[in-house]
């Protein structure tokens, strides 16, 4: 593989910038760097290394972002960012045992699920919709835990899923529980970023400036779903899950 040029790095940056935003709303953003990163002609494993090293800083920049903003219940962060870090060691390990194609199938009925879920839903989350209260932080290192395992052993939805997830188990918001799912989207590209460089399989050279972008664009994403609520969050929510159907069942067509 040739070195990247000038060009080819600005626009990867620019690239990243736009997945930052979206990824920050609604998850996603592997959805925009990836054909991006293949198409620069990278083999399957650095564009999976690289791809979690740059979007690790998009995930952060959008936390902090959130957090500022008074949107990230700290008690529940406390248990969803080690579980979510500890899953995604897991499932990163999973991939040597079990191929994650096995998956696709499953994954896009659980997409159109979520769509039917996050499209029909309207107003606030009925209280008696919720948990009780004793188990509400138990069930969010649950399922922090299981999506973190997913996304280090598959991926494809795991913002989308976490979103749904906080909405449907625990009451949130859509907005807070974006911001929510953003902790454990951190934790788990944290971990799996950390194996990916242990390995040697991050592109640095294009990672790092990709990762700037990522900053603004993470940051740029949080402040728009702080500022325009969950109206603008079901939108994108529901783009991405529309984006990533048509990509999944792409591929399974392509692998028949």
């Amino acid at each position: 593989m040739s070195a990247p040029g000038l060009a080819e790095i600005l626009l990867l940056a620019g690239v990243a910038l736009v997945a930052g935003v979206v990824d920050a709303i609604a998850g996603g953003g592997g959805l925009v760097t990836v054909p991006f990163l293949v198409a620069a002609g990278l083999p399957p494993h650095l564009v999976i290394g690289t791809n979690k090293g740059q979007s690790v800083f998009g995930a952060f920049s959008a936390l902090l972002a959130f957090r500022r903003a008074g949107m990230v219940e700290p008690r529940r962060a406390r248990v969803s960012f080690p579980a979510g870090f500890v899953g995604s060691l897991l499932g990163a390990g999973l991939v040597l045992l079990i191929r994650p194609e096995v998956l696709r199938p499953l994954v896009l009925l659980m997409l159109a699920g979520a769509a039917l879920f996050v499209g029909l839903r309207r107003g606030p989350p009925r209280a008696e919709a919720r948990l009780p209260a004793a188990w509400l932080l138990p069930a969010a290192a649950a399922w922090s835990f299981l999506l973190g395992a997913y996304d280090g052993f598959f991926g494809p939805g795991t913002g989308t899923f976490l979103i749904v997830g906080f909405v449907g188990l625990l009451g949130d918001p859509l907005t807070r529980a974006s911001a929510a799912a953003k902790v454990v989207n951190f934790a788990s590209n944290l971990a799996a970023m950390l194996l990916f460089a242990w390995k040697g399989t991050v592109l640095w050279r294009l990672a790092l400036p990709m990762a700037a972008a990522q900053l603004v664009g993470g940051h740029l994403g949080a402040h728009l779903a702080v500022r325009r609520g969950d109206v603008l969050v079901r939108r994108v929510v529901l783009l991405v899950v529309l984006a990533l159907v048509a990509k999944l069942a792409r591929d399974l067509w392509l692998a028949r």
